[in-house]
This record gives C-alpha cells, sequence and structure tokens, in this order.
C-alpha cells in the first residue's frame, strides 16, 4: 500500500464482501423469473424482458467496466465506489414500487452501472492497499467468496420470494451498511508517478480461442440460474425456495470445482478446458434428460462443478499469455467476454425454444452436446495456440 496508511482485516473484509454485491444483481431474482413471468403475462414483450431484468446488469458491466476503470484513475477509486453504492441501492430497491416491467428493466439497467464501478473500484483497491503474497490471496478469496455469495443469495431470494416475487428487491438495501462503513474504512490511495504506457501489440493469437472460450464459459455459467426454474415447472416444482435452493447447490458446485483447481492446476490447460466442458456438458445433458427434481438437482451440481473448474483455468491461461503492462487489458476483456455471455445466454435458449416452454429440454440438449464439442475441440485448439512465457 502506498502512503502511511496500511489496509488491515477491515478493509480486507469489507472490499471483499463488497466484491459480492455484484454477484446479488445477477442471481437473487433466478428463483422467483417464473413468477415475475406470470405477473407479467399480458404486458407486451414480456417473454423476453423478464429474463432481460435478469441478465442486463450482465451486459452493462461488460460494456461499462473498462470506463469505470478509466474514471476510477482519473476521479479516485474511493469517491467512485460511494457514488456507485448509494446508485446501487436507490436502483435496487426502486423495483419494490414500480408497476412498470419496462421501468424496472430499466432500474436494472441502472443496477448494471452501479456494479460495473462496485466490481472495477473493490478490485482495483486490492491491488492498491496490497502487494505479494498477501495480494494473491486476497484476490483468490475473491473468487471464493463471489461463488459462496451466489448460492447464498439464490438461496434467501428463493425464501424471500415465496409470499412475492418483488421481496427479493428488498436486499439491495444493504448498501445502507456498506455505504458509512466504506466511507470510514475506506481510504483513497496516494498517486504515484505514471510509468510510460506500454504500447506493445497484445498477443491476439493466443489470446482470441481464450476469449472465444470465456464467453462461451459466460453462457454457460448463466445456463442454470436462468433456465432452473423453468425445467422445473415443467416436472410440477413451481416453489421459489426449492428452486432457489437447487440453484443453490449448482453454485456449490461451482466452488466446489473452484477449489479443485488447486489439486489438478498443474495439468495440460487444454485438458483442463476439456474437463470443464465435459462436465458442464453432461450436467446440461442430464437436466434435459431429468424426470425427478432429484435428478434435476444432481445434474446442476455436475455442471457447477464444471463451470467452478472452467473459470480459473481461463483465467490462469489468458494471464500466462501476456506480460505484466498488458494484464489490465487482458483482465478487461476477459472480463467483457464473461458477462457477454452471460446476457446473450437467455437469449440464445429463447431464439432455440421460440417461448415454448415444453421446447426446453431439447434446448438445453442441444447445449450440452454443443458443450461436448467444444471440449474436444480444445485439446486441437489450445495445442496449436502459442504457449506464452509469461506466469
Amino acid at each position: 500500500m502506498q502512503g502511511e496508511r496500511h489496509a488491515g482485516m477491515p478493509q480486507s473484509v469489507l472490499l471483499l464482501l463488497g466484491s459480492c454485491l455484484p454477484v446479488l444483481g445477477a442471481v437473487l431474482l433466478a428463483p422467483v423469473l417464473p413468477r415475475m413471468q406470470l405477473h407479467f403475462t399480458e404486458t407486451p414483450g414480456a417473454t423476453v424482458l423478464v429474463p432481460v431484468a435478469l441478465t442486463l446488469p450482465a451486459l452493462m458491466v461488460a460494456v461499462l467496466a473498462p470506463f469505470a476503470g478509466i474514471f476510477a484513475d482519473r476521479v479516485g477509486r474511493k469517491p467512485l465506489l460511494l457514488w456507485a453504492m448509494l446508485m446501487y441501492m436507490v436502483c435496487g430497491t426502486v423495483p419494490l414500487w414500480l408497476d412498470s416491467l419496462q421501468a424496472i428493466v430499466l432500474s436494472r439497467a441502472g443496477i448494471g452501472l452501479a456494479e460495473a464501478a462496485i466490481m472495477t473500484c473493490c478490485t482495483t483497491l486490492i491491488g492498491d492497499y496490497y502487494s505479494g503474497g498477501r495480494r494473491e490471496r486476497l484476490f483468490a478469496l475473491q473468487m471464493v467468496a463471489t461463488s459462496l455469495s451466489a448460492a447464498l443469495f439464490m438461496a434467501v431470494g428463493g425464501q424471500m420470494g415465496q409470499d412475492s416475487w418483488r421481496a427479493p428487491f428488498a436486499l439491495y438495501s444493504v448498501g445502507l451498511v456498506f455505504l458509512p462503513l466504506m466511507a470510514w474504512w475506506l481510504w483513497e490511495p496516494q498517486r504515484t508517478l505514471s510509468t510510460r504506457t506500454d504500447d506493445k501489440h497484445l498477443p491476439w493469437r493466443g489470446l482470441l480461442p481464450l476469449l472465444g472460450l470465456s464467453l462461451l464459459a459466460g453462457m454457460s455459467l448463466f445456463i442454470v440460474p436462468v433456465q432452473a426454474g423453468y425445467l422445473l415447472n415443467l416436472l410440477g416444482v413451481d416453489g421459489p425456495q426449492q428452486i432457489g435452493m437447487t440453484m443453490g447447490g449448482n453454485q456449490l458446485g461451482v466452488v466446489v470445482g473452484a477449489f479443485s483447481f488447486r489439486l489438478v492446476g498443474r495439468t495440460r490447460p487444454s485438458w483442463l478446458l476439456l474437463l470443464a466442458f465435459a462436465l458442464a456438458g453432461s450436467g446440461g445433458l442430464m437436466m434435459a434428460a431429468a424426470d425427478t427434481h432429484a435428478m434435476v438437482s444432481l445434474a446442476v451440481f455436475i455442471n457447477g462443478l464444471g463451470i467452478g473448474l472452467m473459470l480459473p483455468t481461463l483465467i490462469t491461461r489468458i494471464m500466462a499469455q501476456v506480460d505484466f503492462s498488458q494484464r489490465g487489458r487482458a483482465s478487461g476483456l476477459l472480463t467483457s467476454a464473461i458477462f457477454a455471455g452471460e446476457f446473450v445466454s437467455p437469449l440464445v435458449v429463447l431464439a432455440m425454444t421460440a417461448g415454448v416452454s415444453s421446447a426446453l429440454p431439447t434446448a438445453l440438449a442441444v447445449i450440452g452436446a454443443l458443450q461436448w464439442l467444444v471440449a474436444l475441440g480444445c485439446l486441437r485448439l489450445l495445442g496449436t495456440a502459442p504457449l506464452g512465457e509469461h506466469a
């Protein structure tokens, strides 16, 4: 950390918890999507707008996160973070009183803008406050914390949605807690003389295949949060609490898969990605064939194992392609690819089903088969890509 102040446990916990807030926007509504869809049945375009309300924040993060980083460098991390937290709270809770689906979707765009700034500032401040092994441990904990929080938020969202699909929006009021704590415990790092901007070109030959896989990873990540509720409805399971617990099982699989990366991380990346996409595809095929709630629960857990292994493998592989002066740009491209994949995920499924819910198992089977094809293609795709020389 630059200057006289030294970050400790309060700053670590606050920044890690703050990093979890953007996950809230992605998964909180997933358990109540079917009931929200039913409420707006008479609204034109509701079949598209309701899933978009879930994924629009992801699109906003994908588009705006690089600009949030530029803004944070120019005006400061802490001021941007505090304004973003206020916007997060206002835009997040306003659907409690809105009767227009279009207005709710617009408020979700505001949530995405706030989340882009929150995610950028929390990550940047971890890099500013810490160095060496401590910084690396906190970045690793950041990934685990966001995965665990996703499982928790899904379960809580399902429980709160038992009586009303609006109730989960009340959780966005958590900004009332974070705003004063961040104002009190965080500080703006001292600026140092800027180093020369590196004009080296990114190694596109090695990055493009990995960014393409990152886009597919983002699409895969949102298959269960968006589609599992509708699939369970086809099996006669419509309780938000049951749906939320099932989706929480998927996030548990993500956590287990991410932890397993530490055990198998020395395996060749092509084999790791083969295993990751094969697990995700197997989970999708099992979802398509499931005829009981228990089988769906097992399928989404297996799918989560693949996703959890997929993401750290891609991050590590991309970082190996670039040197220090290029990592910011590479990280921005990776984030944009993943969040863009999350946004288009429900639209791809919608295009395959044409809005007919009974066609969902067939769509999941097609996606699962495609993930298996991608898994096999990873052997050849990454086998011919430059290995990269940077740790």
